[in-house]
């Protein structure tokens, strides 16, 4: 270590790095767990979560890292990345430091993104592992999910084939009476399949289904990975698991899993997902993966649960948000803090070059080309005209009582002026700034970066959340998006507005999450404006309702839960040595 990152892929480097990679007992030596804490998964292994925090309830939790992101370009600008350069640098200064990423989703693995391993030599390993279905939660979440939907679509089909009393004879259930127009679930699977975000299903005869129209949203996207996301533990998840609504009944009644009597079987499928898998940088850094959430519709962040075993386990734990702050650390600091009771040491706005300059009126970045030479060449103008985006984010940050540190991610292609401006105005804005070159150099590319971090977390601050619970939805949605996004205001369609009254005076919503829901791409809702535009309005089109996650969801724009593969696919290039039995090509 370092490998050259310039020469080698990503997997070659998981698969040199995973030749010393250490055991389950190993870790279990390491991190001073108990025999019967480790679930051993093959040459992974998940930690038994219930059994570690009854064990060190007492012990002082360690410092609470959190790495968002400047408004990225539609390639990322590295928050794993990061995250990874972060436990590596922190362990060159000899910290007892560890983490907690997201599971990744197959569909963006076998498309464009690829995995969300990191990159170079800050890497998560086993990279083939984390990327292809790991110990099994993803397909847990899909078979609870599914069997939901089997199990409103087979109470549909047995509720038109019987009357009432051959219904409760035969059955020995009650006519929920579902209407068929309302309802709210769909299907799920671990892929980009464009083809079916909008189908018909049970066509045949009358013992084939009930015919409908239906659809499917990527794994990620469901109900039951946002649930998994935010509890504390087993009881949680059953009860929730038995709240979502599947549908509306004709008299506008919801149609619970409870009332389908099918939450509890779905919660024998997720029973192990409650456990995080324990896996580790290319340094050997540990770092637990568990959930992965859709961070549009959902919270978008590693589990409450991984967060707190990993402050229980490290001194220091990096935790990272999905998207730019706007939405991550949004999400981060008014949900998930709510939810868990942590409060973040420090939060880390990562923050690349090339991105600044596409704020700056760069050109357009399309995933899949090769970058425009304005963002490969020194362009100081446009760098200047972009750095709004990041002063933006800082003082986001910054409203939640916390002054932020900012990493400047670092390409080959930054020049020592461009590097330089950065740092001043980041500091101008009140941020501590390191320059950081993990992905180059692992932890010693990574050191000035550290020692900026435990430097932050030694400071104090004053953590608060952006509104009280007390808060009205529309005015939540207000709040955020005048002081988060910089709207002047937000407009309702008559739609929303009505059944956003109908939520302000339910007293059932008072303790729902408001989970803001808009593209990840821009501040505003539309991902063609970039930089910080001024004199805009932020248009709310629905409110979706979540009552198992217990989450009220306000969108602006339109947000697909399935997305599409691409012309030129990440599967093209993957492959499996029949010799050896090794999978290339992941990146």
């Amino acid at each position: 270590m370092p490998y050259d990152a310039t020469k080698m892929k990503d997997w070659q480097i998981s698969e040199e790095a995973e030749k010393h990679m250490p055991t389950p007992w190993e870790f279990q030596e390491k991190l001073g767990l108990q025999r019967d804490e480790i679930l051993p998964m093959g040459r992974l292994c998940k930690l038994d979560f219930m059994k570690i925090i009854e064990r060190l309830k007492s012990r002082p939790d360690g410092k609470y890292i959190e790495v968002t992101a400047i408004t990225p370009t539609p390639l990322g600008e590295g928050k794993s990345t990061t995250s990874c350069g972060l436990m590596e640098g922190l362990g060159k200064r000899g910290k007892n430091v560890g983490g907690a990423l997201r599971q990744p989703s197959g569909g963006p693995t076998m498309n464009i993104k690829g995995t969300a391993a990191g990159g170079g030599n800050s890497l998560l390993i086993p990279m083939t592992e984390f990327s292809m279905g790991l110990t099994g939660d993803i397909n847990d979440i899909m078979n609870a999910h599914n069997l939901a939907m089997v199990a409103l679509t087979a109470r549909m089909q047995h509720e038109r084939n019987y009357n009432d009393e051959q219904l409760q004879r035969l059955t020995r259930m009650r006519r929920l009476d579902v209407d068929p127009t309302r309802v709210e679930m769909g299907w799920i699977m671990d892929f980009c399949a464009q083809a079916l975000r909008n189908i018909i299903i049970g066509i045949g005869g009358r013992q084939d289904g009930f015919m409908m129209q239906s659809k499917f949203g990527i794994a990620v996207s469901s109900e039951c990975m946002a649930i998994l996301s935010i509890i504390n533990d087993l009881p949680d998840l059953k009860k929730r698991l038995n709240e979502i609504t599947v549908a509306f009944d004709k008299r506008g009644k919801p149609v619970t899993t409870g009332d389908l009597e099918v939450g509890n079987a779905m919660t024998a499928f997720m029973r192990n997902t409650i456990n995080p898998t324990l896996m580790c940088t290319a340094e050997y850094q540990p770092c637990l993966v568990h959930a992965g959430p859709f961070a549009n519709i959902a919270v978008g962040q590693s589990s409450i649960i991984a967060d707190r075993v990993g402050l229980k386990l490290f001194d220091y734990h990096v935790t990272e948000s999905g998207f730019a702050a706007d939405i991550g650390f949004e999400k981060f600091w008014n949900v998930k803090c709510r939810y868990s009771g942590l409060k973040p040491h420090v939060s880390v706005l990562t923050t690349t070059i090339r991105a600044l300059k596409m704020h700056g009126g760069g050109p357009k970045v399309v995933a899949g080309l090769p970058l425009p030479e304005d963002y490969t060449k020194e362009n100081i103008g446009l760098l200047e005209r972009g750095i709004p985006n990041m002063v933006h984010h800082i003082n986001s940050i910054r409203k939640a009582g916390i002054n932020p540190v900012v990493c400047i991610n670092a390409f080959h292609t930054d020049t020592k002026d461009e590097i330089a401006l950065v740092r001043k105005h980041a500091e101008a804005a009140g941020a501590r700034c390191a320059l950081s070159e993990h992905w180059a150099k692992g932890g010693e590319g990574a050191l000035e970066f550290a020692d900026a971090v435990v430097e932050a977390c030694e400071s104090p601050n004053d953590f608060k959340f952006l509104y009280p619970l007390e808060m009205k939805l529309r005015d939540r949605v207000a709040m955020v998006a005048r002081e988060v996004y910089g709207a002047d205001g937000v407009s309702w369609t008559p739609e929303a507005e009505t059944k956003a009254k109908m939520l302000e005076a339910d007293p059932k919503y008072d303790d729902y999450a408001t989970m803001m829901v808009k593209t990840h791409l821009s501040l505003t809702h539309d991902p063609a404006v970039k930089g910080v535009p001024k004199g805009w309005v932020l248009p709310i089109r629905d409110v979706l309702i979540y009552s198992g996650a217990k989450f009220l969801c306000p969108c602006a724009g339109t947000i697909s839960l399935m997305p599409g593969t691409s012309s030129d696919p990440a599967f093209r290039r993957v492959d499996v040595d029949v010799t050896t039995g090794k999978v290339t090509g992941l990146f």
